[in-house]
């Protein structure tokens, strides 16, 4: 199973790093759900050597965007792949919450031969997840980043675990949104997922005697050692092997 950091600052990138997680999902502005980074920040990921898969969304908020947006997007595909990302999370609805396929070829064939994550926009005013699911199977993308049409994976577990047999290998179902340390042992006994996507961040307030002091997502060591401990727990009783000491 992969280990899928959610990374929107040079700590967490530094933290990717030490604790040899499998990949990170690259953005900033995580108070507003994750937007596009900069050039400067993919270039430092990629130099870390980690396996780099980036956030395209242009702006906060839903999924249905505009013809210039899409534009954008596109773009920024294109230059991350000539950048050498790993992969991208992606995704983009029409105004029906269906997911906008036209715009997805556009994304893929930008993307082609890197992976393509289509992230929680898959979560969005939803109701028939199968057909929405087999719309992504049908363009031949890598994984959905789902919390199973939930607020968080804890709400979603039990949908989860259907997506995850409904998908079989055609394609990848990754938990995310959510997850902590008290949550992921029951996600990985029930779900059994290929990769798991987590922050492990909390909320901090940055330069406090500033006049620009804000509050922002930051992430911290402790949490996500505690799920890192609890995924090895969890991975050893699937496994049936005895903890090591």
């Amino acid at each position: 199973m992969k280990l899928e950091l959610c990374a929107a600052s040079v700590r967490a990138l530094h933290l990717a790093k030490d604790l040899q997680l499998d990949r990170i999902e690259l953005c900033e502005n995580l108070m507003q759900g994750g937007i596009t980074p900069s050039a400067g920040r993919i270039e430092f990921a990629l130099n870390l050597g980690l396996e780099t898969h980036l956030l395209v969304r242009p702006r906060p908020g839903g999924f249905n965007y505009s013809e210039d947006e899409l534009k954008i997007m596109v773009s920024d595909i294109k230059n991350a792949k000539k950048m050498g990302v790993h992969g991208v999370v992606v995704g983009a609805l029409n105004n029906n919450n269906t997911v906008n396929e036209e715009a997805l070829k556009m994304f893929i064939d930008a993307a082609e031969g890197i992976e393509f994550t289509f992230h929680r926009a898959f979560d969005d005013g939803v109701f028939d997840w199968k057909k929405r699911l087999d719309v992504l199977i049908n363009a031949g993308v890598t994984r959905v980043l789902t919390s199973g049409i939930a607020r968080n994976v804890s709400a979603g577990m039990e949908v989860l675990k259907e997506m995850k047999v409904y998908a079989g290998d055609k394609i990848q179902i990754m938990p995310g949104g959510g997850i902590s340390a008290g949550n992921v042992g029951q996600l990985i006994k029930l779900v059994q997922p290929e990769a798991i996507h987590f922050s492990g961040t909390v909320k901090t307030v940055v330069d406090e005697d500033s006049n620009f002091s804000e509050t922002f997502l930051a992430i911290d060591e402790e949490r996500v050692n505690r799920i890192l401990t609890e995924v090895r727990v969890a991975l050893d009783k699937l496994n049936n092997t005895p903890r090591m000491v």
